[in-house]
């Protein structure tokens, strides 16, 4: 088996402790760093669909997500800042009154695997600090926006409703959790929804990229 055949097989097996050595190995072979990026993003593709489909669960995507997020810090000197973040940045946080950030973080690692810039605000955040993340970063392509409790639906709405009343532009809206459905989605003006973080990463992409 090649090396770059390794790499991808210990993304999907989440090979924490022996990804960095193999891509370092690689790129001392003279493997070029963009190949091996590929190679792990082609990987994660592999364990959304498994993840969205129910053939593996929460611990083993978050362990896989790891290991790529070690084998990227191990070609990020190799690589050009607008290879890594292909998609730009998102900004990504849990809504005011609601403390739940699991599913936060795994959308957020498989944002990252595709080539998202994340900017994580965290858990009970409210909409203006929503606002002021956007306005601060730069080349912000994505809002994600996310709330685990059905208590918290009126949050998720006015965060999004003062979002595209701030005025700022050039970005997308995806929102996601336990309670959330695609007809609550369209209903509070995102522009896109997600059931699970794997079909989040493809929804994040088509969104931007459309």
């Amino acid at each position: 088996m090649s090396k770059i055949e390794d790499i991808k097989l210990m993304v999907e097996k989440g090979k924490t402790k022996i990804i960095a050595q193999t891509v370092n190995e690689a790129i001392i072979e003279g493997i070029e760093p963009d190949k091996i990026l590929k190679v792990m993003v082609e990987a994660m593709d592999i364990i959304g669909d498994k993840f969205s489909s129910g053939k593996i669960f929460i611990p083993e995507m978050l362990i896989s997500a790891k290991t790529m997020s070690i084998g990227v810090n191990m070609i990020k000197p190799y690589l050009m800042s607008d290879e890594i973040d292909s998609f730009g940045t998102c900004v990504i946080g849990t809504v005011t009154g609601d403390l739940h950030d699991i599913g936060k973080n795994l959308v957020a690692m498989m944002l990252e695997s595709k080539g998202f810039n994340i900017v994580d605000l965290g858990v009970d955040v409210p909409s203006d600090k929503f606002i002021e993340a956007i306005k601060k970063n730069k080349n912000v392509t994505l809002v994600a926006v996310s709330g685990l409790l059905s208590t918290t639906m009126y949050a998720l709405k006015e965060s999004v409703q003062k979002i595209r009343e701030s005025g700022l532009d050039g970005f997308k809206i995806i929102v996601g959790g336990a309670p959330v459905t695609q007809e609550f989605a369209d209903e509070i003006g995102a522009d896109g929804f997600a059931p699970d973080a794997g079909s989040a990463a493809v929804k994040a992409v088509e969104l931007v990229t459309a």
